[in-house]
């Protein structure tokens, strides 16, 4: 990682183009071209980035008690993404219930009050909350209001030269408003710079971001795109041919997503508090540009500018030596320094009233030549943290274009961060489920056993890598499950578990997409049925690679991991097993005495395990036929004949039969257990063994 020579050029800003469809637009309401104006720059990330932003339009309404026409504020609620809301996102409040709120304003001090009158302006009993914003929007005598937040034009909002920018590039169509935290204040302000300035089509807000406005839902949409490539034009010429940030220093590493799999645990596990990390990992164009630069470590220690950017990405990044990635007590160091600043940041900041001190961790980590890596108690906010990081690097390159990047003042980005409006938002959400911030690898993951765990484990809001061979399986598995659960909390990868390097592969994908580990679930298997006479070699071999040999890599692949959340709580272990590993069958020697092989090596992992906190159990399930791929094939006909029953239905009744409980046993059986186990609520459990059997006498533990 030695200093580049090659200096390269600056990433350029995409330029938005219309996408407006007149055919569409003609068949929708007044209602859903709003929606239609808002799902079109919301799922635009060079128009706005994701929840940023808000559209609006005052439309004619009748109210429900008079049966009048009056006119209504649609507004985007509290909370909101453009990009993928519905009609039901929007917020519909009387406008003239609004403007007559001024008569309770009498100035700054009464911002947060304001906001508690904004319910008591509800058009029709809508019970989405109108957001902080909504006054910029009442305030304006215009029908159709965008507030936008492109990098492009943030850039420019955070630049020591963007006002004077804002004029070269509009010639005072576009006006300008210095800093003011959202709010009624700003909406006021607002209002009398456009009465005063009544040929302004838009306002720079510095900081934060463009309002803009025009009479048709349309013309609204083409009038935010256009200032947006406007923007994006100006900074391009101002960055063509120039090496960003001072230039590149420090090349991206080759090998440097090995360097986050290996980095990712050791940080998670040294972060502590009440939840569990998941961590992401970007190692996009935006941030080997900026973590490689000369200006790295002075814009770094800024941190960002944009409001909706803060509150993702904390006051400032951690930044990490990349020759010292490997020394634990380095990355020790590096956080216990980085909690103190962040602890004598909420000290110095402040107010009488502030909530208590949040956690104190970093969120961003940047490392040279590496990346960018985010930690977040579940991986869709780690995500979207790196993306908002990603905003603020390209805010930082084209402000640095046209002249100094402009920082949040300190005492305003802590009074945005613990804003007692933001305080009870978070505190209206509901309580995160059991497994949030604990990452999961299933092995045999696209069997019925297997996605059964999966989606047991997701339902309680882990996250979960699955591993199969069968990569066509595995893919419809994990879009089934994504279906379910989002795409966040799934990943796949085909893995052969009796392949050693397959095995260290998938569990470096799994650090590096989620941070570690906490819960190995190892259920990759197959089954014969053969006398001892007709058992080959081979067919003995494969049951033992597979169930024994095979158990045996996953479980040495996770134990580094594993181990490193000692601190944190600790880990757990939990092997399928059979009834056959403790009951003797004939016919089965090769199959039975693999899963007997495999048990005992999960006891002698629970010796091993205990005193780094990584707890070591076994299920043993019995005739899982329904939904088992296993069954599915030369198994369920050869214990079939062994058993001298049909193969179909009367298979499974024989095996349902000679239970005690007279029960069919079913994957999403297992995975209650197997879930179990894995979870906290089996915290002082382990060595142990539970049948999952519907009850078999040979198979009673002793």
């Amino acid at each position: 990682m030695n200093a580049a020579t090659t200096l390269s050029a600056a990433i350029p800003f995409a330029v938005p183009t219309s996408r407006w469809d007149d055919a569409h637009a003609a068949t929708l309401s007044s209602a859903e071209l709003l929606l239609y104006r808002s799902n079109l720059l919301g799922s635009d990330l060079t128009v706005t980035n994701f929840g940023g932003g808000n559209t609006s339009a005052k439309l004619t309404g009748t109210d429900p008690l008079t049966g009048e026409a009056v006119l209504v504020l649609w507004v985007k609620g509290s909370g909101g993404d453009i990009g993928s809301m519905k009609l039901d996102g929007f917020s519909t409040l009387y406008q003239d219930k609004l403007l007559a709120l001024e008569t309770h304003y009498s100035g700054p001090d009464d911002d947060d009050a304001m906001v508690g009158f904004l319910p008591h302006c509800t058009f029709n009993l809508n019970a989405r909350a109108a957001s902080i914003d909504t006054p910029l929007h009442a305030l304006l005598p215009f029908a159709h209001v965008d507030h936008v937040h492109p990098d492009a034009i943030i850039a420019l909002a955070a630049s020591s030269g963007g006002e004077a920018a804002t004029r070269e590039i509009w010639g005072g169509k576009i006006g300008w408003l210095p800093w003011k935290r959202p709010g009624y204040t700003l909406g006021v302000n607002l209002r009398d710079y456009v009465r005063a300035n009544p040929e302004v089509q838009g306002v720079m807000l510095a900081g934060h971001g463009i309002i803009c406005w025009t009479d048709s839902a349309k013309a609204a949409y083409e009038h935010t795109i256009s200032l947006i490539a406007d923007a994006a034009r100006y900074l391009n010429a101002a960055l063509a041919g120039k090496p960003a940030f001072g230039g590149q220093v420090i090349a991206p590493h080759p090998d440097r997503a090995a360097i986050a799999a290996d980095l990712m645990p050791r940080l998670r596990g040294l972060m502590n508090g009440s939840r569990r990390k998941i961590g992401h990992f970007s190692d996009d164009a935006e941030a080997l540009e900026f973590t490689g630069s000369a200006h790295f470590q002075r814009l770094a220690a800024l941190g960002t500018s944009c409001p909706d950017h803060f509150l993702r990405t904390k006051i400032a990044p951690l930044t990490l030596d990349p020759a010292r990635l490997t020394d634990d007590a380095y990355l020790a160091q590096q956080l216990a320094d980085y909690r103190a600043l962040y602890a004598a940041y909420y000290e110095r900041c402040k107010r009488p009233n502030s909530p208590a001190m949040r956690d104190p961790n970093p969120v961003v980590v940047l490392v040279p030549g590496v990346g960018r890596i985010t930690f977040a108690t579940d991986k869709t906010t780690a995500r979207l943290a790196g993306e908002f990081y990603g905003n603020a690097i390209n805010v930082m390159r084209g402000a640095e274009a046209i002249g100094d990047y402009i920082a949040l003042e300190t005492q305003e980005a802590f009074d945005i961060e613990y804003w007692l409006l933001e305080e009870a938002k978070l505190q209206r959400m509901p309580a995160p489920k059991p497994m949030v911030g604990r990452i999961a690898l299933v092995t045999g993951g696209a069997g019925g056993i297997g996605a059964a765990t999966a989606a047991r484990l997701l339902k309680e809001g882990a996250c979960v890598l699955l591993a199969d061979r069968d990569g066509e399986a595995l893919e419809s598995t994990r879009t089934s499950l994504a279906s379910q659960f989002g795409k966040d909390v799934i990943r796949t990868i085909t893995c052969d578990v009796t392949d050693e390097a397959a095995v260290a592969a998938t569990f470096a994908t799994c650090a590096r997409e989620f941070g570690g580990l906490d819960m190995l679930v190892a259920n990759a298997g197959i089954a014969s049925s053969a006398t001892i006479e007709e058992t080959t070699l081979s067919l003995w071999h494969r049951n033992h690679d597979v169930l024994a040999q095979g158990y045996f890599l996953t479980a040495r692949a996770a134990w580094p991991l594993l181990k490193r959340m000692k601190e944190q709580g600790g880990t757990s272990v939990v092997f399928i097993g059979s009834k056959n590993a403790i009951a003797a069958a004939a016919g089965a020697s090769a199959y039975a005495s693999a899963k007997a092989a495999a048990n005992h090596l999960a006891r002698c992992l629970a010796l091993e395990g205990a005193p780094d906190g990584i707890r070591v159990n076994i299920v043993n399930p019995d005739a899982v036929i329904r939904g088992s791929r296993i069954w599915d094939g030369d198994w369920r006909r050869e214990r079939a004949a062994a058993n001298k029953v049909d193969a179909g239905e009367e298979l499974e009744a024989h095996y349902r039969n000679r239970s005690l409980l007279k029960r069919d046993v079913l994957p999403e059986d297992i995975a209650e257990a197997a879930a179990w186990l894995a979870s906290d609520l089996s915290a002082k459990s382990t060595g142990n063994m539970i049948n999952v059997d519907a009850g078999n006498v040979q198979a009673f533990t002793r």
